[in-house]
């Protein structure tokens, strides 16, 4: 027995599908044109989403109180190979490199110290600088390093 919709019925009862023999009209819903349409909507809402999320316009107060820094500022502090120190590029003492890191430090406490270290340089060394600059009250030290080559 065949389940199918027929319009006209068969055309040996004579146009009308009633009776034990006929077949039964289909009588469940079709849904995948109603899925087809509500995964566009879905679609169409999860691009526009964000867009709307966006487009609130706000009158917010002003204040000068938390203005952002344009720029990071650091102070580059260099030891080569022979022991000697640069900061910002001119060689100083250590009494010139404690004077010079405090000065950076009255301007903005969050200053970086970029040390850059010669691979020949004592351990001892470095941690003395350190020190130099924690004194000062600049407790942000970057380690300045280069990638080694690449291999083909």
């Amino acid at each position: 027995m065949a389940f199918g919709r027929t319009s006209l019925g068969s055309a040996a009862s004579g146009g009308r599908s009633t009776g034990a023999g006929g077949q039964r009209p289909l009588s469940d819903i079709n849904v995948t044109p109603l899925v087809d349409v509500m995964l566009v909507l879905l679609v169409i809402f999860i691009i526009t989403a964000p867009l709307m999320a966006s487009s609130i316009k706000l009158d917010l107060p002003r204040t000068d109180a938390g203005q952002p820094n344009d720029t990071p500022r650091f102070v580059t502090l260099v030891v080569d190979a022979a022991g000697k120190v640069y900061l910002n590029d001119q060689a100083v003492s250590t009494d010139e490199l404690a004077a010079g890191l405090a000065k950076a430090a009255a301007g903005s406490r969050d200053t970086e110290v970029q040390l850059r270290a010669d691979q020949s340089v004592p351990y001892g060394r470095v941690v003395e600088l350190m020190g130099i600059a924690n004194k000062a009250g600049l407790s942000r030290i970057g380690f300045v390093t280069e990638a080694p080559p690449k291999k083909p």
